[in-house]
């Protein structure tokens, strides 16, 4: 049997975070990287603020847009410029996922209104509610009812696209995940996140709270990351014959 080697999964890193969050944990891919257990040859990483291309379609398996401390309204042109890769990418059927920021990108990107969350900053710990259409999404059926993901964000997805599906809510925020076709689908939460991510990238006086979270639950977020990546995997072939 002869093997292939897959195509890397593109970490598409949108800005930098504050020096003393580098300083303490790295920067976005890193994480991704570790929540993964990504090796060198599984992953690429771009950096479009930077000046970095955008990768083709047909050099990665897929696509993750990270989270950032940018603000999508702001309507940088590194920023604009990957909507326009996004909107590209969903016509090439290529996987993507966004987180946070990536998922307001997304959204923006294909026809939604991003926004200062009216109902405030979302962070910690939180409880999400699933919609009954995720029982009808391949890659999230098997995720429960009801969840806790690490959410930090002031803006979020006011208005989804209108081709866009939503499965999944919180109390400040009615667009958590987006479907937006079978390959395509983007997440307000960070499920690459960990305790100590999350309050490293706080004030001390919201860490303090972090560090209480009860995170019996949390990992279903981590296990929608991994069946994102999982989907970017090249699938066995079908045995000849019988």
């Amino acid at each position: 049997m002869t093997s292939t080697s897959s195509l890397p999964l593109a970490l598409i890193q949108l800005e930098v975070p504050p020096a003393i969050v580098v300083e303490r944990i790295g920067e976005q891919p890193r994480w991704f990287i570790d929540a993964l257990d990504l090796q060198p040859d599984d992953y690429l990483i771009v950096r479009p603020h930077l000046g970095e291309s955008l990768p083709q379609f047909d050099q990665i398996s897929g696509a993750i847009l990270s989270g950032s401390w940018a603000m999508v309204t702001d309507h940088a042109e590194w920023s604009e410029r990957s909507a326009a890769w996004v909107r590209a990418a969903i016509d090439a059927k290529l996987p993507l996922l966004g987180v946070c920021y990536g998922h307001q990108l997304m959204a923006y990107a294909l026809g939604g209104k991003v926004a200062d969350n009216p109902n405030g900053w979302e962070r910690g710990l939180l409880p999400l509610t699933c919609k009954a259409a995720m029982q009808r999404d391949a890659l999230l059926s098997a995720l429960p009812e009801r969840f806790s993901a690490w959410l930090s964000h002031r803006q979020s997805v006011i208005a989804p696209p209108p081709q866009a599906q939503v499965l999944a809510t919180s109390e400040k925020d009615p667009c958590q995940i987006l479907r937006y076709s079978p390959q395509a689908l983007s997440v307000q939460f960070h499920p690459e996140f960990s305790r100590h991510i999350m309050s490293a990238c706080l004030s001390p006086d919201v860490s303090d709270s972090v560090a209480d979270a009860d995170i019996e639950g949390a990992d279903w977020a981590r296990q929608l990351l991994m069946a994102f990546w999982q989907q970017t995997r090249p699938q066995p072939s079908q045995a000849q014959g019988a």
